[in-house]
């Protein structure tokens, strides 16, 4: 059955949000819309407990080739060949009232000039909890970030960050390049990557450069590359990231373990 991505005016007069939208997703989520587009600004909304009212005024009524939830954000894809990608990203405000920012990458990018990455907290977490495998020998402390390690007997991963229930929701596995090299050749990662595929999020971070596969000895050139090109593109869903040092491969497993948190610890309404 095709989608539709409905916009249309707000029948109540009150209103200080003009228009209504309709996302294909979930039964039907209703949004009340400052504007019908978000085209130089983000556009604030917020979701409407009732269904989609009959006999209103239409704006827009446009097929959608994508719309998918992820993480905090909800993906549109429209038909249409401009204006045709936005995404909705579910928040909160200070006080905690939820919200709803409608954007294109245009709008965000103009909302946020020269934004920096901030140098210690992870994505507004004060205080991360990581998890790290038992099994973990000379492990990251996490001593410049904003974290407490906690040993943890993981399935899958060297370290986590859990949910209330002591679930993984998210895992990341740590590798030197001779270890990558080893488990290519001998087969225990794609063994691995299979593992932390049934994590919700999950990534292998090496503490190394890729340009380094290239120095293996005693094996033919090229051939350790073509064995990871098949192993990311068999297990799309967990990348393999090269950081350059451990030091920045720590950094990246606290960023990740930070971003997962704040994506996925509490699911959209």
């Amino acid at each position: 059955m095709e989608q539709r991505f409905l916009v249309a005016r707000n029948p109540d007069p009150d209103s200080r949000l003009p228009y209504l939208l309709h996302l294909p997703i979930d039964g039907g989520v209703v949004l009340k819309a400052k504007d019908a587009w978000p085209t130089t600004a983000r556009v604030f909304c917020q979701q409407v407990d009732e269904p989609w009212p009959p006999d209103v005024e239409m704006v827009d009524d446009l097929t959608v080739r994508s719309c998918r939830r992820r993480g905090i954000a909800i993906d549109l894809v429209l038909d249409r060949g401009r204006m045709n990608r936005s995404q909705f990203i579910f928040t909160r405000l200070k006080g905690g009232r939820p919200a709803i920012f409608w954007q294109t990458a245009k709008a965000a990018k103009a909302a946020r000039p020269g934004v920096r990455v901030p140098s210690r907290r992870a994505w507004g977490q004060p205080d991360l909890s990581i998890a790290a495998d038992t099994r973990e020998r000379y492990g990251y402390r996490f001593a410049s970030q904003q974290a407490t390690v906690e040993k943890h007997p993981l399935r899958a991963g060297d370290y986590a960050t859990l949910d209330a229930d002591g679930e993984p929701l998210a895992t990341v596995e740590r590798k030197s390049v001779p270890n990558l090299v080893a488990d290519l050749v001998n087969g225990g990662l794609a063994f691995q990557l299979a593992e932390l595929s049934e994590v919700p999020r999950a990534c292998v971070v090496v503490e190394g450069r890729y340009a380094e596969l290239l120095e293996v000895r005693h094996t033919q050139p090229g051939w350790v590359l073509d064995l990871l090109a098949r192993l990311q593109v068999r297990y799309p869903a967990v990348p393999i990231v090269f950081t350059g040092s451990r030091k920045l491969a720590e950094e990246y497993t606290f960023r990740f373990l930070g971003a997962a948190r704040a994506e996925l610890d509490e699911p959209l309404k």
